[in-house]
């Protein structure tokens, strides 16, 4: 589904990715480990278009993604790709449902067929009763689940995640892990996540092990 081709980043002198190559297939679940100024963050913003590569291309089915336009760009992430952030950018003056209608409204999908898709989502992930709420009601756990739902309204072939459970304690942390597999077995879904987590890491069906810039390991 996803191909990375030799991915170089540098920030000034410092040379953060030093010729990544990576191979995600569809519904796999690819966990992305290492210590801090490994260069994962930054690898996963550079798949998911978030940032550009100075060497390299990125490849979605084939497909050479890396020399979109701007504008076309952002039109292919808001078709296909979803993201999970550690903290979950809901925004505060809008209730839960409103959160998760926003990236459809911008994909220019009608009002009602989104409020709907929205409802079935929440109600997927447990926040059926939860869908009027404005963040600042919900707990970290029915915050951060809003933004897996969120990340799911365009029906997105790969989620990246960063950290997503980061910001949870133990026990939502388990329940977040949970709900990907969930949605691995039920959307067939595709996810790609940085984390520290070794429970999650473990849990994945590849865990990508970084060090200095460099794919050091890769176990299944």
């Amino acid at each position: 589904m996803l191909q990375a081709v030799n991915i170089r980043k540098r920030y000034g002198s410092l040379e953060v990715l030093k010729g990544i190559d990576l191979t995600i297939e569809k519904s796999e679940i690819v966990s992305i480990v290492g210590s801090s100024g490994a260069g994962k963050s930054t690898l996963l913003h550079i798949l998911g278009t978030l940032d550009d590569p100075d060497a390299g291309e990125v490849l979605y089915e084939g497909e050479s993604i890396s020399s979109l336009k701007r504008a076309d760009m952002a039109r292919f992430r808001n078709r296909h790709i979803g993201f999970v952030f550690q903290f979950h950018n809901l925004l505060p003056e809008f209730t839960a449902l409103e959160n998760v209608c926003l990236p459809a409204y911008l994909a220019g999908r009608s009002e009602k067929e989104t409020r709907v898709r929205a409802r079935e989502l929440l109600g997927m992930l447990n926040l059926d009763r939860r869908a009027d709420h404005k963040p600042s009601e919900m707990s970290g756990g029915e915050q951060q689940r809003t933004a897996v739902a969120r990340a799911l309204i365009n029906s997105p072939e790969i989620i990246f995640a960063d950290e997503p459970s980061g910001n949870l304690d133990s026990q939502n942390a388990q329940d977040l892990h949970q709900i990907f597999f969930l949605l691995r077995k039920e959307l067939g879904q595709t996810f790609v996540i940085v984390t520290h987590n070794d429970q999650l890491a473990e849990m994945a069906d590849r865990k990508v092990v970084m060090k200095d810039g460099y794919i050091i390991e890769q176990s299944r």
